[in-house]
């Protein structure tokens, strides 16, 4: 078993240590293989000021994401929850998401930002499937729920949010 698929049951403080980027063509899941409560780790990036500026001044230029020398409310530049967003995408497309099964999604819900992306920070993600029923309509697809969660290296939550994605069944051999 490869780092991209370690998998644990039981959600814990371990689970973070893991460090790693995963090529989402290792990564073979099918529906049957998000069984609820199973927590997958997506692994960590790290963010600094240049892609903050970056992404701020194309999608979000609010100054505390734009300004590296504001004081401002949060005491210095932060990262868009945009940004933090996008960025926990891509470690989910690469760690839990299948490129073989993943048929998109439809929508997220209770997404928070509860702790600010600095420079500097290693952000970790990881994915737990909440909900998995297969789809009454199209047989070839079921429905799952995840909960994903991003902490920094001080283990501050800084991203939640669940997520709704359809993904495929495994094909009969």
């Amino acid at each position: 078993m490869n780092t991209c698929d370690q998998i644990s049951s039981a959600p814990g403080p371990a689970l973070w240590r893991f460090a790693r980027s995963c090529d989402t063509a290792r990564v073979t899941r099918y529906f049957e293989d998000y069984v609820q409560g199973v927590t997958i780790d997506c692994g960590s990036v790290g963010v600094d000021e240049a892609a903050i500026i970056e992404f701020a001044k194309n999608y979000d230029p609010q100054p505390f994401h734009t300004d590296p020398d504001i004081e401002g409310p949060y005491g210095g530049l932060i990262a868009s929850g945009w940004h933090t967003v996008s960025l926990a995408m891509r470690q989910v497309v690469d760690s839990y998401l299948s490129a073989e099964s993943s048929l998109g999604g439809s929508g997220v819900d209770e997404l928070r930002w509860p702790a600010p992306v600095r420079p500097g920070d290693t952000l970790r993600f990881r994915a737990t499937a909440t909900y998995a029923r297969r789809s009454r309509s199209k047989p070839d697809r079921g429905v799952i729920r995840t909960f994903v969660e991003g902490r920094n290296q001080h283990d501050d939550t800084i991203l939640s949010l669940t997520v709704t994605n359809f993904i495929r069944v495994r094909p009969a051999p």
